[in-house]
């Protein structure tokens, strides 16, 4: 079996689902990251930025974009002091603008993926994975990117049969 790291961004507070603006306690990312962790047994790591994003979901999209029209790396609260222990690294992330918030990126720079396996899953609400399987890959050279899963925001709380199917069909040993 291998080692595994699950490696998330989330956002509390508000967000959009279903339709609607909603308040979430706990991330939509979180949530499914939580089930990645129960059913491969790998540890957590959630990426929290440095400075936090405005509690208002219109005010944290403009910075989101802006953030990634100028491709800025946030500063992350806490980062290992290596992940070379961990042979995959299952990636968590909202999609934001159709690649993982800018964070995500300040986390895959700050080590080396190369012979690692990337296995990235998103939340989202209607957009999918859009680009951030080749943005991944871009920013690992070296690094294995499976194909990610892509879940709705509002459906979080149901997909862990489709989690389990998805991380069984990656091989893994999980």
């Amino acid at each position: 079996m291998s080692t595994c790291l699950i490696a998330y961004y989330s956002r509390r507070g508000e967000n959009y689902v279903g339709g609607d603006i909603v308040d979430l306690p706990v991330g939509n990312t979180e949530v499914v990251a939580e089930m990645v962790a129960a059913i491969t047994g790998g540890d957590l790591l959630r990426l929290e930025t440095v400075d936090e994003y405005p509690r208002d979901y219109h005010e944290t999209t403009e910075v989101a974009r802006a953030e990634l029209r100028s491709q800025a790396r946030p500063a992350i609260r806490v980062l290992p002091e290596g992940i070379e222990t961990y042979d995959v690294v299952f990636l968590g992330f909202p999609n934001w603008w159709g690649t993982p918030p800018m964070a995500v990126f300040t986390f895959l720079d700050a080590y080396d993926f190369a012979g690692k396996t990337i296995v990235p899953f998103c939340t989202h609400e209607g957009s999918g994975m859009g680009q951030s399987e080749r943005d991944i890959k871009a920013a690992c050279p070296g690094a294995r990117v499976l194909p990610g899963l892509a879940i709705r925001g509002g459906g979080v709380h149901g997909a862990e049969r489709d989690m389990r199917r998805w991380i069984e069909s990656a091989g893994l040993g999980f």
